[in-house]
């Protein structure tokens, strides 16, 4: 399958990014839904409406949360990671020698 995942169709909405972000953190859908107060019905609806946007439908071949967390990663940066504290694994050095990672800036 070659579809392209990384750029969303329409803004997200403020709720949107912060299911992402959450699932992001590999939470579940009743982790998600305990944390912001919400019914796993409302996380499940946020999700598919997040896939939308980006393009991605669930299929047997498809597990669309993991595209779905690899395409709201790749457009809107790696946070997830900087909460778990996983280094980034593509730095560079930049001009004045210091790390830089150009994904993250």
């Amino acid at each position: 399958m070659a579809i392209d995942i990384t750029i969303a169709a329409r803004e997200l909405t403020p709720f949107e990014r912060l299911v992402m972000d959450l699932l992001c953190e590999g939470k579940s859908n009743g982790s998600i839904a305990r944390e912001t107060a919400h019914t796993e019905k409302v996380v499940e609806n946020t999700v598919s409406r997040t896939a939308k946007a980006f393009g991605i439908k669930a299929d047997a071949e498809t597990n669309l949360r993991v595209l779905l967390a690899l395409a709201y990663r790749t457009h809107f940066g790696d946070k997830a990671f900087d909460r778990l504290a996983v280094a980034c694994s593509h730095f560079e050095l930049g001009p004045d020698g210091q790390s830089l990672c150009g994904r993250h800036v």
